[in-house]
């Protein structure tokens, strides 16, 4: 799959799950703790993904990406900075941009 590297799952692969999960949502909003409870069921995670986190021990090396998605939202690339979703504390909410950006990608 595009993206991967030492068979991770990228931090845009994990984006494309969020966006997606934000947009089923039925206020567009999700909660950091639920995004980390489906996202298993938009993508695929590899072994490595499942492996634990060297710098959070408490969680797998896929959940620390999902933190990273706010923490890198002033980084190119990052869907915060680009306009395709919103931090809010605790939570990720898609924008209308982040609603075509997935149409244009199929979904």
């Amino acid at each position: 799959m595009p993206g991967r590297k030492d068979n991770r799952t990228s931090e845009q692969e994990i984006s494309v799950a969020v966006l997606r999960i934000c947009a089923d949502a039925p206020d567009g909003k999700a909660k950091i703790a639920w995004l980390k409870k489906q996202i298993p069921d938009y993508i695929n995670l590899t072994a490595e993904d499942l492996k634990r986190s060297p710098t959070r021990r408490n969680e797998a090396v896929w959940e620390q990406i999902v933190r990273n998605i706010v923490s890198h939202r002033t980084t190119e690339g990052n869907i915060i900075a680009e306009g395709f979703a919103e931090h809010s504390p605790g939570a990720i909410t898609i924008t209308q941009a982040g609603r075509t950006h997935l149409k244009h990608m199929g979904y």
